[in-house]
């Protein structure tokens, strides 16, 4: 690899597909330095403030997500996705990037679509356990496919699949002595148990709604919760635990998750890529409440992959109001249950995922 080389990585729209992508970036420029990187994300949506904190440089794209209620919105969705694909060309003319990276999100269709239209290698990140359309549309050109389940020659050629799983944040993998301090950081009780309430970066209103309706109970039990209400909900949500400040922490948004795994001693999260990924690696008992207004409902597919190895408890977000309480405070008390979820989701853990995805681009540029 004499000349410089460039990569694009394009996707977006939540942390789950954010964060990844920085993880993958940052795996890239451990093994080559001087490669140069460019993200392509949706203009207005989070990846547009997270990347260029992260120190890489970033262009947006007017695209936008289908709205799933009737919504006039969606009139101009196909004007979005032209002047996106225009755009996306346009970028990749001019950056001649050597391998298109997708990770899913609204950007990575039309980059990912314009770049094999040029004859430019792509590689596909598919974090989870059911592939959607676009990403099955998208895999016929691909070079490569970088999964996290196994069985996913059903959705694509079982010769472009790699199984690297998903890349996490890099501080999640060493908790170790952490604990002491995410007390502190947090204002923690060392004495009480801690039940760290996760629903994506911008929340998850059942889940919200939920615990608030079993609160009484949770205080009652003596728990003390570690809650990241999300942008969406999180005005809401701390006006309404008002007067129980001692027990209850309610973030918008939780920066150092490495202190909120390792204070955890349970953790009520979504079924995202990410958050199961990172429950994977941290071994954390979870009760996973999946969100059903996802595509081709691939979070229920994910957290049922763990219940089927004893690894999560699931709820299903129909029954949350009346079951997520008691089932958390159920596993919380039960010791052993703890320990065989716990060692069966830390089987589960690949936390290599960045590095190994980062080797599959590198040989790409290589061919």
């Amino acid at each position: 690899m004499g000349q410089q080389h460039k990569v694009i990585i394009s996707g977006g729209g939540t942390g789950g597909h954010i964060f990844p992508a920085i993880a993958i970036a940052n795996a890239l420029h451990k093994r080559l330095p001087d490669l140069e990187i460019l993200f392509i994300g949706a203009q207005g949506r989070m990846e547009m403030e997270k990347v260029p904190k992260a120190g890489y440089r970033i262009e947006g794209l007017p695209i936008a997500g289908l709205q799933r209620s009737l919504s006039l919105k969606n009139l101009s969705l196909p004007f979005k996705v032209i002047n996106s694909l225009m755009k996306a060309a346009s970028i990749i003319k001019s950056f001649k990037p050597d391998v298109v990276v997708g990770v899913g999100g609204y950007a990575s269709g039309p980059v990912l679509f314009a770049a094999a239209l040029k004859g430019i290698p792509t590689l596909i990140q598919e974090q989870n356990s059911y592939a959607g359309i676009t990403n099955k549309i998208l895999g016929k050109r691909a070079r490569k496919i970088c999964v996290a389940y196994e069985g996913m020659d059903k959705f694509f050629a079982k010769d472009k699949i790699v199984i690297t799983g998903n890349p996490v944040r890099k501080d999640i993998l060493d908790l170790v002595g952490k604990k002491a301090e995410a007390q502190k950081y947090f204002g923690l009780d060392a004495n009480r148990k801690t039940i760290l309430i996760i629903g994506g970066s911008l929340g998850a209103r059942t889940i919200n709604e939920s615990v608030l309706a079993g609160l009484n109970e949770l205080v009652a039990a003596d728990v003390q919760l570690l809650w990241q209400a999300g942008n969406r909900y999180y005005e809401s949500v701390a006006k309404a635990v008002m007067g129980y400040e001692e027990k209850v922490k309610v973030k918008e948004f939780i920066e150092r998750m490495d202190l909120a795994y390792a204070v955890a001693d349970l953790v009520i999260s979504r079924a995202g890529a990410l958050s199961i990924a990172e429950l994977c690696v941290t071994g954390k008992p979870s009760v996973l409440v999946p969100s059903p207004n996802v595509a081709e409902d691939h979070q229920t597919k994910n957290a049922q992959a763990l219940v089927n190895d004893d690894a999560a408890l699931l709820v299903e977000d129909a029954d949350a109001k009346e079951k997520l309480v008691t089932t958390a405070l159920e596993l919380l008390r039960d010791e052993m249950l703890q320990k065989r979820l716990t060692g069966n989701i830390a089987k589960l853990a690949r936390p290599g995922a960045d590095d190994a995805i980062a080797a599959q681009v590198l040989a790409l540029i290589d061919k």
